[in-house]
């Protein structure tokens, strides 16, 4: 195996120095400075009162949620493809059998434990992209507090409660299925 040797290029003595650098940085900075002196750049948002909601960009991603669909019927399966994909591990699922008597029994399972760790949620969508059943999705809040580390796990009741109802095709009650 042969050895490439590179030759580094002759620095003058103002890039040896960082000099023609520093002098870059230095004009940027005070460039944004003077927009900001006149009133033509604004850098911090004041949080409480001002939002970033009118704003928010459409591919922005929010805390995962979950969905019901317009009869009140859980979308999710537990087939557990959310839990599988999920970088951080921040998703939970115990799944459970429909009882034959229930009027939905079409599927095998549902979810009786479903909890997702706000804290560990890395907010990448994946759980989104992966659901067949489109019963989880990203909402657009970026405002998720909680006084303690149990408030932050939100279980599968919570869950519902921040995703609502969403219309639309949803082929666990697809009879063609």
């Amino acid at each position: 195996m042969a050895t490439v040797v590179v030759q580094r290029p002759k620095l003058k003595w103002h890039e040896k120095w960082f000099i023609s650098t520093l002098a870059k940085g230095l004009l940027i900075t005070l460039g944004h400075a003077i927009a900001i002196l006149r009133g033509k750049k604004k850098v911090t948002m004041q949080y409480p009162e001002e939002k970033w909601d009118a704003h928010l960009p459409d591919h922005y991603r929010g805390a995962p949620a979950l969905v019901t669909d317009e009869h009140g019927r859980e979308r999710c399966v537990s087939c557990q493809l959310c839990e599988f994909i999920c970088p951080p591990r921040a998703i939970t699922i115990i799944p459970e059998e429909i009882p034959s008597t229930d009027p939905w029994a079409k599927v095998e399972k549902r979810p009786r434990l479903f909890n997702i760790d706000m804290i560990r949620c890395i907010y990448c969508g994946m759980c989104e992209e992966v659901c067949p059943e489109q019963a989880i999705f990203l909402r657009k809040d970026y405002a998720i507090t909680g006084l303690s580390r149990a408030e932050m796990v939100h279980d599968k009741k919570r869950l519902y409660e921040i995703g609502g109802v969403r219309e639309g095709l949803v082929n666990k009650w697809n009879d063609l299925k």
